[in-house]
């Protein structure tokens, strides 16, 4: 199987604009990037599908190394449904935030920016932890404190002990 180079070079520049696009703040350019991402994912499945050969039905007078593979054409397939789908989604959502706010770009909110400003020191997480845990007692200690009763093992075999 030999690879085009020119199908990888499509590739690569597809997934870089798409992933240049996504860091964007426009929702307009993200879903541009999504929808690059998707079609270089695309091309990139059709290369691993190697030469084109014969419709994947089955024949006696039809050696398999000249089938081509029907495993890509499905991922492809599945792919453009999957990116149609986000494509809707994204669709929707910049809808929405052009009602609301008549602007395409994605804001920072006043609470990002107050979590932001705070320092990274948080009481609950970066406090000093017990080296023991535990609120159960060792059988050493309980015997050993007054007041405590020490449990006896028993085994009851007949049915006289119980009562």
């Amino acid at each position: 199987m030999s690879v085009n180079i020119t199908l990888l070079v499509v590739m690569g520049a597809l997934f870089a604009i798409g992933i240049y696009l996504l860091l964007e703040r426009s929702l307009t350019r993200v879903l541009l990037g999504i929808i690059l991402l998707a079609n270089g994912a695309n091309v990139l499945l059709l290369s691993t599908g190697g030469l084109a050969g014969k419709a994947p039905l089955y024949n006696d007078n039809i050696p398999a190394s000249e089938y081509s593979d029907p495993l890509p054409q499905a991922l492809i397939l599945t792919s453009i449904v999957i990116s149609f789908a986000v494509t809707a989604f994204m669709l929707g959502l910049i809808y929405r935030s052009w009602l609301l706010a008549r602007r395409d770009e994605v804001q920072d909110d006043a609470e990002d920016r107050r979590v932001a400003a705070q320092s990274s020191f948080d009481e609950e997480d970066d406090a000093e932890v017990p080296t023991e845990t535990t609120e159960f007692t060792s059988p050493e200690e309980s015997e050993e404190r007054p007041g405590s009763t020490k449990v006896r093992d028993t085994q009851y075999t007949d049915s006289e002990d119980i009562r």
